[in-house]
């Protein structure tokens, strides 16, 4: 006679845990080497920057930040002069954030893969994670807002954290939880009203935040 009882049902499918950062404000404080970078074009090129004002508003592409002091026309010399001159004055005083290399552990430690996704351009992104000893699985750059939101879907990404609302837009078109910490230019109340799922004050609370969230979505 065959056997009543039932088969188990088989496990649901969980995609496996990969994770997004970006990279300036929320691994790295990279104020100190954009502001010797700037201070380097300026000096080179004769352009009054403020570098304070540049530092308290990092997020955006670069070219952004230099249509403020350059001609329009002079923009994008000023862009591949400033990339050139980045390695040698930003990389080494840049430091990595309280909480940063201890999140990527965390994600790793749950048998994820944690990516950069950032608006930096991709080979400076490179060096400062290579000089600051944070090894993500991969990086993406040259990536801002929305567009951020398509190399998150293409790596699978449930989770994207970053510190400006332009992250907050870019998690929302990959349709994944965006977590943003206030450790960049964008208090509380900004990345809420963006749309932020979950607000830390830094990436010192993002382990135990991921640790709660990965159990849950695995066995919900």
């Amino acid at each position: 006679m065959a056997s009543t009882a039932s088969s188990p049902l088989p496990a649901p499918h969980t995609a496996p845990l990969t994770v997004g950062f970006d990279l300036d404000m929320t691994l790295i404080d990279s104020r100190p080497g954009i502001a010797a970078a700037f201070r380097a074009l300026s000096a080179e090129t004769g352009v009054h920057v403020d570098e304070e004002l540049v530092v308290s508003r990092i997020g955006p592409p670069l070219e952004e930040e230099l249509a403020h002091w350059f001609p329009a026309g002079q923009v994008a010399a000023a862009g591949d002069r400033y990339r050139e001159l980045y390695p040698d004055h930003a990389i080494a005083p840049s430091t990595a954030l309280a909480g940063a290399r201890e999140s990527i552990a965390a994600v790793r430690a749950l048998g994820g893969r944690a990516i950069v996704v950032t608006a930096k351009y991709e080979p400076n992104a490179k060096l400062h994670l290579a000089h600051l000893g944070i090894e993500p699985d991969s990086v993406i750059g040259w990536l801002w807002a929305e567009a951020k939101g398509e190399a998150l879907r293409e790596h699978g990404a449930q989770v994207y954290v970053g510190d400006h609302v332009g992250d907050v837009r870019g998690a929302r078109v990959a349709g994944a939880l965006s977590v943003a910490v206030t450790t960049g230019p964008c208090d509380e109340r900004e990345l809420r009203a963006a749309g932020a799922d979950v607000v830390l004050a830094d990436l010192t609370e993002f382990p135990a935040w991921l640790r709660t969230f990965e159990a849950n979505r695995t066995t919900a």
